[in-house]
C-alpha cells in the first residue's frame, strides 16, 4: 500500500493530479493548505482492495493511513488485542481460531475504508462548494441567470447545460435573450393544425387524469369544423372508468360523429378496417399509471392492429419534472409520434413540461389550457410559450431556494452520469 502526495497551486489541480494518477476511485487520505498552495495525500483504490482481500496482514499495516488520527488508531489496535488475548474455548479447533481473527481483521478494514470513503465524500462536497462560490463571485451575470432558469421550473441538469454554452462578457439580459434563443431553437413544435390537415389514425395515450378524452373531443371538433363530421370517427379502450365511454359519446353526438367501443386488438382491426374512408380516427386509451404493467400490453394491442397507429402523449403542465420523465421512458420505448401538454392554466409554471419535452426531444403539437370544446386548445408556439414564462417574474414560496440552499444544490457534483436516453437527448442542445 503506497500513499502519494500531491500539491498543488488550489484543491482543483490537486485533484485533478489525483485522478490523473490513481484514477477516479482514488482514496482522498488527507488535505491541507501550505505555503506552496493545497496538499492532498491519496492512495489508490486498488491498493485499498488489497487491504481488504490481504485478511491475514496484521492491523498495525494501517498505521501509515494520514486520514486517521492517532487516537483512532490506538483504539482499533486495542480493540483488536483484546480480541486476540481472549482464552480459546475448550476444544475450538486452532482453524477455527485462524478464521475467527481473519474475518475480524477484515471486518476491521471495510470499517476503516467506509470511514476514509465518508472522508472523501466530505472533502469533495467542501472543494465543490468553494468551487462553486468562486464560479459565482467571477460570474455574477450567468449564476443570475442559472436561478433565474430554476425559479421558472426548468431542471438543474438543463440550466446548467445552458450556462456552460454561453460565451463569457455578457450581462444578464444578453445571457437571457443568448438562453430564450437556445431553448427555442431546441423546442421543436409543429405547425399549425399539421395532424388535423395530415389526417390518419392517432391514439392519445398516457397516465390517468391529464385530460385525454377532453383533449380527444377538442381535436374532433377542429377537425369536423375543417373536413366535416363525416370525416371523422371517435374510438374509446376506457372500459375501466365509471362513465368514461359515456363522456366521450356525448360529446360525439354534439359533433355529430359515430363513437365506438373498443375490446381487444381483434374488435381494433375490424373497426379501423370499417373506417379507412375517414380522414381522421382518434382513440382514446385508458388512463393508467405508467408504472402498470398494462402500459405494455396497450401498446402492444395498437401496434398488432394492422394499421399505423400514431401515438400521441398527452402531458399534464402540473405534473412535476420527475414524474414526467417517467411518463415519457415508459411510452417512449416504442415510440411516440409526439405530445400535447394540458392543464397549462392549472400549472405553477410551464417550465418544468417545457424542460421535459426539450430534454427529451418530443415534438409538441397542442397547449390546451381548459376544459371548454374546442376553444381550450391552441397549435404550439414555441417563441410564446417562453416568452410567457420570463414574463413574468415567480413570487416566493416554500419551495423557493434560499442564498445558502441554492448554493448547496448546485455544488454537488456538476457532471453525475446520466441514463443512456438523457446523454442521447442533449446531443443536439446547442444555439441558434
Amino acid at each position: 500500500m503506497k500513499v502519494k502526495r500531491y500539491l498543488a497551486a488550489t484543491s482543483r489541480e490537486a485533484l485533478r493530479q489525483v485522478k490523473e494518477e490513481l484514477g477516479e476511485d482514488a482514496v482522498i487520505l488527507s488535505n491541507r493548505k501550505t505555503r506552496d498552495g493545497v496538499e492532498i495525500m491519496a492512495l489508490a483504490d486498488s491498493d485499498m482492495s488489497n487491504l481488504v482481500h490481504t485478511p491475514a496482514s496484521p492491523p498495525p499495516s494501517i498505521a501509515p493511513l494520514k486520514g486517521i488520527s492517532h487516537y483512532e488508531q490506538n483504539k482499533m489496535l486495542s480493540a483488536e488485542e483484546r480480541y486476540s488475548a481472549l482464552p480459546p474455548l475448550a476444544g475450538e479447533p486452532v482453524e477455527s481460531q485462524k478464521n475467527s481473527n481473519n474475518g475480524l481483521s477484515a471486518s476491521l478494514a471495510k470499517d476503516i475504508i467506509a470511514e476514509i470513503q465518508a472522508m472523501k465524500t466530505t472533502l469533495e462536497d467542501q472543494l465543490a462548494t468553494v468551487a462553486w462560490g468562486n464560479f459565482t463571485q467571477r460570474r455574477p451575470e450567468k449564476m443570475k441567470l442559472l436561478r433565474t432558469l430554476l425559479d421558472n421550473g426548468f431542471s438543474p441538469l438543463l440550466a446548467r447545460r445552458l450556462i456552460d454554452r454561453l460565451p463569457d462578457g455578457l450581462d444578464y439580459e444578453q445571457s437571457l435573450k443568448q438562453a430564450l434563443s437556445a431553448l427555442t431553437f431546441n423546442l421543436h413544435t409543429v405547425a399549425g393544425d399539421d395532424m388535423i390537415e395530415k389526417g390518419g389514425v392517432y391514439a392519445l395515450v398516457g397516465p390517468t387524469g391529464v385530460g385525454k378524452t377532453t383533449t380527444t373531443a377538442k381535436i374532433a371538433a377542429r377537425c369536423v369544423i375543417r373536413h366535416g363530421a363525416g370525416k371523422v370517427a371517435l374510438l374509446t379502450t376506457d372500459s375501466y372508468r365509471i362513465g368514461g365511454h359515456e363522456q366521450l359519446r356525448i360529446y360525439g353526438q354534439l359533433l355529430g360523429v359515430p363513437v365506438r367501443n373498443i375490446k381487444d386488438t381483434e374488435d381494433l382491426q375490424l373497426t379501423l378496417s370499417e373506417l379507412r374512408n375517414k380522414h381522421m380516427v382518434l382513440i382514446d386509451t385508458v388512463g393508467m399509471s405508467q408504472r402498470d404493467q398494462m402500459v405494455a400490453q396497450q401498446i402492444a394491442m395498437l401496434d398488432n392492429c394492422g394499421t399505423d397507429v400514431k401515438r400521441m402523449l398527452i402531458l399534464s403542465a402540473a405534473s412535476n419534472g420527475k414524474t414526467l420523465d417517467e411518463v415519457i421512458s415508459a411510452y417512449q420505448k416504442n415510440g411516440v409520434y409526439g405530445c400535447i401538454i394540458t392543464k397549462v392554466d392549472e400549472a405553477a409554471s410551464l417550465g418544468v413540461a417545457l424542460d421535459v419535452v426539450i430534454r427529451r426531444k418530443l415534438p409538441l403539437h397542442y397547449v390546451a389550457n381548459g376544459q371548454k370544446v374546442p376553444e381550450d386548445i391552441h397549435a404550439a408556439n414555441a417563441r410564446y410559450l417562453l416568452h410567457r414564462i420570463f414574463k413574468s417574474a415567480p413570487g416566493d414560496s416554500a419551495f423557493t431556494l434560499q442564498d445558502a440552499e441554492f448554493a448547496l444544490l448546485m455544488a454537488t457534483k456538476n457532471n453525475a452520469e446520466l441514463p443512456q436516453a438523457e446523454e442521447k437527448s442533449f446531443a443536439g442542445l446547442m444555439y441558434d
